[in-house]
């Protein structure tokens, strides 16, 4: 499938990027794109002139995906119409001997003890709760 994306070609600290085509499996550092569709440069104010815009939407319109970041873009340059789209991870990756949100969302909370749900390896502990207002709502 292909792709339409940013691809970083600018020094250390001094980010410029290239608007390429390309397919979906290479990585974005490979260098290999299909075609080069106009650069974009974080330390400028960037205009729409920069972009081959039709030939960005004939390759929309044969099925090429737009990467979350210049989807973004265009969108804030009223090139293309819909909502930004949230590019940002979902989810941050749990560490060993961390408790997530979820899992003290789902204890069950006592005014002497702290059950934790099965799956979790913990013991249950009796632990005196002096001040409530430090308890997760449920």
């Amino acid at each position: 499938m292909l792709a339409i994306r940013l691809q970083r070609t600018g020094r250390k600290h001094e980010p410029t990027f290239r608007v390429v085509l390309t397919d979906s499996k290479n990585g974005p550092k490979s260098g290999k794109y299909l075609e080069n569709l106009g650069w974009y440069d974080t330390r400028l104010k960037n205009k729409p002139e920069q972009l081959k815009i039709e030939e960005i939407k004939q390759w929309m319109a044969k099925g090429a995906k737009l990467s979350l970041t210049l989807h973004n873009y265009l969108v804030s340059q009223k090139i293309i119409e819909g909502k930004k789209l949230n590019a940002l991870p979902k989810k941050s990756p749990i560490k060993k001997g961390e408790v997530s949100k979820e899992t003290i969302t789902k204890a069950v909370v006592t005014e002497t003890e702290l059950i934790l749900p099965k799956g979790v390896e913990a013991i249950v502990k009796k632990i005196p709760i002096k001040d409530p207002s430090i308890l997760p709502t449920l």
